[in-house]
């Protein structure tokens, strides 16, 4: 309850509002309305302090929030497999895309190896944000320097009707397709993707900007643009 107190201490109406509107299928009542540095902050005070153990076996949370700082706690960890445990714990009571896209465990940078096997796990999960949190991983920290291109089969290879887990594998290829192009277009060549995913990861890629390291928008060569035309004419 104390930390149920702070979070109503930090609560900005205003940005409740906008909240209930990002998030439709989160019930208006169940959100406080505290920004995301806000969360941030008092996740590593709590983690700092040490005071976030109950609240993390208090499962499931009343409050949309309550989710968001529960994800900014575990995200502050610095065990891996306590990291991996908490998180294994907490990704079946996450019910919206937000909660999940906030989560990202600094820890994960360092066991790269332990991690893949961890997402090839969570990928295939017949729970939703536990399926998209994976490919979520596997898109931030497998598309660079650490990529394999057997890594795109496995997101491939998911084949679902939720709205959040086609959305997140177009999100994945579409990056793909920026970082990985020579290896990623040979899926959308081939037709190896369900038909409402492969339409989307087209259109993501053409229509978002993707931004480097150095905040510089990459363009899409000619050659890029020639094959989408191509793919969306036939």
């Amino acid at each position: 309850m104390k930390i149920q107190k702070e979070l109503f201490s930090l609560q900005d109406k205003e940005y409740m509002k906008f909240l209930s509107k990002l998030t439709p299928n989160v019930s208006e009542d169940t959100i406080i309305g505290v920004r995301i540095p806000e969360i941030r902050k008092l996740a590593k005070k709590l983690v700092k302090n040490n005071e976030y153990e109950d609240f993390l076996k208090e499962l499931p949370h009343k409050y949309y929030d309550e989710n968001l700082l529960h994800g900014a706690i575990i995200s502050e960890s610095k065990d891996f497999e306590k990291c991996i445990k908490l998180l294994d714990n907490f990704l079946p009571f996450i019910d919206n895309w937000a909660v999940c896209d906030t989560i990202s465990p600094k820890i994960f940078k360092k066991y790269k190896k332990e991690l893949i096997e961890k997402i090839k796990e969570w990928s295939q999960s017949d729970k939703t944000y536990t399926c998209r949190f994976g490919v979520e991983m596997l898109m931030t920290h497998f598309l660079d320097e650490d990529f394999k291109k057997e890594y795109l089969k496995v997101v491939a290879n998911i084949h679902s009707e939720e709205y959040y887990v086609k959305m997140v594998v177009a999100w994945f290829f579409a990056t793909a397709l920026a970082k990985q192009w020579d290896y990623a277009v040979i899926y959308l060549e081939d037709n190896r993707l369900d038909v409402w995913v492969h339409n989307k990861t087209i259109q993501k890629r053409k229509f978002e900007n993707f931004v480097g390291e150095e905040g510089v928008f990459e363009k899409i060569e000619e050659r890029e643009r020639k094959l989408i035309l191509r793919i969306l004419i036939t």
